[in-house]
């Protein structure tokens, strides 16, 4: 028997499951995980399953999904974490969508903890696509859909290199976890290392390299890492792990924030301790959104690397209902051919010939390419 044909026959037998519970309940009502109900009436069912949905980034990730689904006529089920870190939210929803009997999975997977639940999904023949974050290891998924975020990092390393010009670099690096291991955290944050030429341990660990060394981006210099601080990701943690840093070392000048919220939350305390940013301090991100290339655009943030989180989500549900419909399924792209790569641009208007690895636009070109 063919793969294809045990996961439809699974979905099958599973349905009659459904049939009798039915006389219970709703089976894809919304529960306090924040699910959706499903869309669209189609024969091929699919989740969505984002970090949170609140996040600007997620919330345009979920938009992207039900636009796809309803073009296409697929039933689609929404639902996240109730915030970042929410592992158990993650594998609730992964055990309703295999109960329903769905197609597939489209996940923006919280940690390692997730990993088993995403298994037991491909055993019982869901096909699971990871968008935006990679799984640790890549092939806990069918395939990932994602930013190179690698090289987001390393674009804006790059820049911040050749925005420096030789003089020393005294970092700051706001992350989102200090107590997990998250593919976008350690693949970001390292490549801003090297993009900024400096030598980088092992690539999934953060923290491992010296504290102080030279820098060969650019004309190369000087550089110390002051503070490693964990942020959530959101405003409120990038002003607090802000302060932080500022009060180990106050000559902090380059800021790296591992998304653009951190980053307004960071901006909010430098310019409280009396910095200048743009002048005193440089702050690079990763995202794209549209508040995040507006910042880039008044001087908030100086570079910050685009993604482009619709097109993830519309990419990956066609290739849900593609192989649920018998054809072939995607294959990858990426540079080193782990992932499909969705594309990263780096924003800035002030660009620098050190960045190699993306192309710069600039603020206006970015703004009307933004999500949120």
């Amino acid at each position: 028997m063919s793969r294809r044909m045990g996961w439809r026959l699974l979905a099958i037998f599973l349905s009659f499951g459904l049939i009798a519970a039915a006389c219970g309940g709703d089976s894809t009502e919304a529960g306090d995980d924040g699910g959706d109900g499903g869309d669209g009436g189609g024969d091929v069912a699919v989740s969505l399953i984002t970090k949170d949905s609140t996040n600007a980034f997620f919330v345009a990730m979920q938009e992207g999904a039900k636009e796809k689904a309803e073009e296409l006529g697929i039933d689609i089920t929404i639902g996240s974490g109730k915030e970042e870190g929410d592992d158990q939210g993650q594998i609730d929803l992964i055990e309703q969508a295999i109960a329903q009997g769905q197609d597939g999975i489209l996940i923006t997977p919280m940690s390692v903890n997730v990993n088993d639940a995403i298994q037991k999904a491909r055993d019982a023949g869901l096909y699971v696509i990871a968008l935006d974050t990679p799984t640790d290891p890549p092939d806990v998924v069918d395939i990932t859909f994602a930013t190179d975020n690698c090289k987001a990092g390393e674009a804006i390393g790059q820049w911040a290199a050749g925005k420096l010009n030789g003089e020393k670099a005294v970092i700051a690096r706001l992350v989102i976890f200090d107590d997990r291991v998250v593919s976008v955290d350690y693949c970001r944050d390292n490549g801003f290392l090297k993009g900024m030429g400096i030598d980088i341990g092992d690539l999934t660990v953060m923290g491992d390299e010296p504290e102080a060394g030279q820098y060969t981006g650019g004309a190369g210099g000087d550089y110390e890492w002051v503070c490693l601080e964990a942020t959530g990701a959101n405003e409120e943690g990038g002003r607090t792990g802000m302060e932080t840093c500022l009060s180990i070392n106050p000559d902090i000048n380059v800021v790296y924030t591992i998304n653009e919220p951190t980053a307004f939350g960071a901006a909010a305390a430098l310019e409280a301790a009396g910095k200048v940013v743009g002048e005193d301090v440089i702050v690079v991100s990763v995202d794209g959104g549209l508040a995040g290339v507006t910042a880039v655009q008044d001087g908030s943030i100086q570079a910050t690397s685009q993604q482009y989180p619709l097109r993830m989500a519309s990419l990956g549900v066609e290739a849900i209902n593609t192989i649920a419909t018998g054809g072939d399924a995607p294959a990858n792209t990426s540079d080193d051919g782990t992932f499909f790569d969705t594309g990263v641009a780096l924003c800035t208007d002030d660009p620098m010939d050190t960045v190699t690895v993306a192309d710069q636009e600039d603020s206006q070109y970015c703004i009307d390419n933004a999500w949120g």
